[in-house]
């Protein structure tokens, strides 16, 4: 009797730490399990090279939410297309800037959300019309060393 008892403790120990070990496994990898609490807007750039699916999106150094997902625009096929969930709560103007960013000098890609004085706000797929693609930073140094400056 004391051996059932016993195995009953080891797998109700084992039930209860692969549940905590799955609870801190979602939350230390940020994932969201019911769609999250965001919505989502969209931006074309030239160019968005270095930037990758879950850089984080600011507005005046505070995240505001993270890039989604990145494709190529179909309608112009030499744009991309960005499309960035937005946390609920966060207003966002229509003619709001959106540009790539790099943090620090060899840091990762993010994008700057850069408010307007407008009173109108994006809703849920909504698109940023004025937007500033990243510095690619070997052609500045090509032109340069080639003397196009």
């Amino acid at each position: 009797m004391n051996m059932v008892k016993l195995e009953i403790m080891v797998g109700t120990f084992m039930i209860i730490g692969m549940l905590c070990l799955g609870y801190i496994s979602v939350k230390l990898g940020k994932l969201e399990l019911g769609g999250g609490d965001f919505y989502t807007i969209s931006a074309g750039f030239d160019s968005v090279s270095g930037l990758k699916p879950g850089a984080r999106v600011e507005v005046a150094g505070v995240e505001v939410g993270k890039v989604d997902r990145i494709t190529l625009d179909a309608k112009s096929g030499d744009r991309a297309l960005t499309f960035l969930k937005i946390k609920n709560g966060i207003k966002i103007t229509d003619d709001v800037i959106a540009s790539v960013r790099t943090s620090g000098i060899i840091g990762d890609k993010f994008i700057k959300l850069k408010p307007g004085g407008s009173e109108q706000m994006l809703k849920n797929n909504d698109t940023i019309r004025e937007t500033e693609s990243a510095i690619d930073i070997e052609e500045l140094v090509s032109k340069f060393i080639h003397g196009k400056v």
